[in-house]
């Protein structure tokens, strides 16, 4: 084992990321009074020569907002807008504008974040500053102080003949200083805080994956219901199980409902021994690009649930061991499955370049049977005009940092493994796994990397709590946990992995495609693989109010909070990748 930085004590003062967040505004404010200083020359436009309306926007949607200017000037706007002419969503423009004139841009305001900043500049100015991906706006403001030469580069790109809002490319160049506009965002709260009330509005919002996730693992009985529950139960996948095949015709019908074609792939294999079940069904939901028919954007989690190894599957609750086998799997995968459809459900209303596709996968539990079938034989073999240009991926995700300080209901602390999962430790981390990757002593995919920092540091609210691991000089075995343990266990692990435990393999394998999954604790999980997985279960382990870490906030709370900062990560990624992929560093 590598060396071990000082860790925090449990309980030890942490300023919270919302107080940390209010005392930079604060600074930047005061930066922004002088911000006649920061101009390229005497006489140019400062923040102050720029009005903003509404003064307070809406967090997490996408809502008009004027800007309207005192004197001639340009603007760079660093956020998901819509362009009107195509309905297409990008990343950042700049709008010239003159003396006294105005216009309307259809902005994002990061859904996790109570602070916009726009940059100001001379009118037809080319080249800006960007901050660092691994940095928030507000800590580049501070850093900067409106000094362009802090930082990295882009130039505006001219529209193009059937849009009407420049793009921006990366460059050496900075342009010099620029004066910054801070803006105000709040997002409403519609319920009860201990339910989750914050992070309960917007476009996508956590409230309503959890509500999806409640529907699908719905405990009630039902005497009508061949799996005699409410929810969707006993998804063991393949061989004609009826209560898969009754729980893929709900998938069908949600996905039809949100006006996606949807096709159910079916595949037999020829050799039965080769694999637990003979039979794979993967239900899939396309919106067909407006653009690059034949590029497409994927979006999956595995649907089905780890089968009984025995005729009787019993708790370890009560028995004190684990078994195998569960009937609802409500962390692995009905948690990612909630996500996906969420996420399909959102993305179903906007216009796309390139092809969605948003794949509920079965056959994962043995041996990614469902998407290794689908990029090998449906993708690869019988269209080969399709590239799959990105695929992000969910698999257990939920259970991780805000919640942590010890399991539930009087269980053993979680082991430890070579896979870096924590023991006693004061928070479960959140994993963002990224590959294809052929070493773990540097970063072989940059682009996916510095673009989950990008949407991870500022828009999702999470500088303070993410840690970029590369393993140069840890061990093979242990470099994970070695590096996560020396950077003072950072709640948020971004890493590319040589190793694949889920469907992302498929996709990476088969056909090279860069992948990012997010997920959170596996084998420390008491219920893993068992008939404890259960929802009241991941609240149990989500719970912080008497666990002595961090914000006291209900089970309910913590996973409506992790369950919305997850799918937002993959949702912007998903605009990001529309408009620009990232492909393989390697191909």
């Amino acid at each position: 084992m590598g060396s071990k930085a000082k860790q925090r004590s449990r309980g030890a003062f942490k300023p919270t990321n919302g107080a940390l967040r209010a005392l930079l505004l604060v600074l930047v404010m005061l930066l922004a009074s002088l911000s006649g200083c920061f101009g390229d020359e005497a006489g140019s436009p400062t923040a102050d020569n720029l009005v903003v309306g509404p003064d307070v926007l809406q967090s997490g949607v996408f809502q008009q907002v004027e800007l309207r200017a005192v004197t001639a000037m340009s603007v760079f706007v660093p956020y998901l807008v819509t362009d009107p002419s195509t309905g297409y969503v990008q990343n950042s423009t700049v709008v010239d504008l003159s003396s006294d004139s105005s216009m309307t841009l259809d902005i994002l305001a990061p859904p996790r974040t109570d602070t916009m900043v726009l940059l100001v500049g001379a009118k037809g100015r080319e080249h800006w500053p960007i901050r660092d991906s691994s940095e928030s706006w507000l800590t580049w403001s501070l850093r900067a102080g409106g000094e362009g030469e802090a930082g990295n580069g882009i130039v505006r790109v001219a529209h193009g003949e059937n849009s009407s809002l420049d793009t921006v490319n990366h460059s050496a160049e900075r342009g010099g200083r620029v004066s910054v506009k801070t803006v105000q965002s709040v997002r409403p709260s519609l319920m009860g805080l201990d339910q989750g009330g914050m992070h309960s509005s917007g476009l996508l919002h956590g409230r309503m994956v959890y509500d999806r996730l409640y529907e699908i693992t719905d405990p009630a009985i039902s005497i009508f219901d061949v799996d005699g529950r409410e929810g969707y139960y006993d998804r063991w996948a393949g061989q004609g199980n009826p209560a898969y095949e009754d729980a893929a015709m709900y998938l069908i019908d949600e996905m039809e409902s949100f006006g996606l074609e949807v096709m159910a792939h079916r595949f037999e294999f020829t050799d039965i021994f080769a694999y637990q079940n003979p039979e794979a069904y993967n239900i899939c939901g396309y919106k067909w690009g407006s653009e690059l028919v034949n590029e497409w954007l994927v979006f999956g989690a595995h649907f089905d649930v780890a089968p009984p190894a025995n005729a009787v599957i019993l708790d370890p609750h009560t028995t004190g061991s684990r078994t195998y086998g569960t009937r609802v799997g409500a962390y692995d995968n009905t948690a990612g499955t909630s996500m996906v459809l969420e996420t399909a459900r959102v993305l179903a209303q906007f216009e796309s370049r390139r092809t969605m596709v948003f794949c509920l996968w079965s056959g994962e539990e043995g041996g990614t049977r469902g998407s290794n079938y689908w990029t090998d034989e449906y993708v690869r073999q019988d269209h080969p005009e399709v590239t799959v240009t990105n695929y992000i991926n969910l698999d257990m995700a939920g259970v991780n940092w805000p919640g942590g300080g010890g399991a539930p209901h009087g269980d053993p602390d979680p082991q430890i493994d070579e896979d870096g999962y924590p023991k006693d430790s004061e928070v479960w981390p959140m994993r963002v796994y990224i590959g294809p990757s052929v070493n773990h002593d540097e970063i072989n995919q940059p682009g996916i990397v510095r673009l989950s920092e990008w949407i991870g540091a500022d828009a999702l609210g999470l500088e303070e709590q993410i840690g970029t691991l590369v393993g140069v000089n840890y061990s093979e075995d242990t470099w994970k946990t070695d590096v996560w343990l020396d950077m003072e266990r950072p709640e948020i692990i971004v890493y590319e992995d040589t190793t694949a435990r889920s469907d992302h393999a498929s996709f990476q394998e088969n056909l090279g495609t860069v992948t990012i999954g997010f997920g959170g604790l596996v084998d420390g999980y008491w219920c893993y693989h068992q008939t404890c997985d259960t929802l009241e279960e991941m609240e149990d382990w989500m719970e912080t109010t008497s666990k002595g870490y961090g914000e006291e906030n209900s089970g309910v709370a913590n996973l409506v909070n992790s369950l919305d900062m997850i799918t937002w990560w993959a949702l912007m990624t998903f605009f990001h990748c529309d408009e620009k992929p990232v492909l393989n560093a390697y191909l």
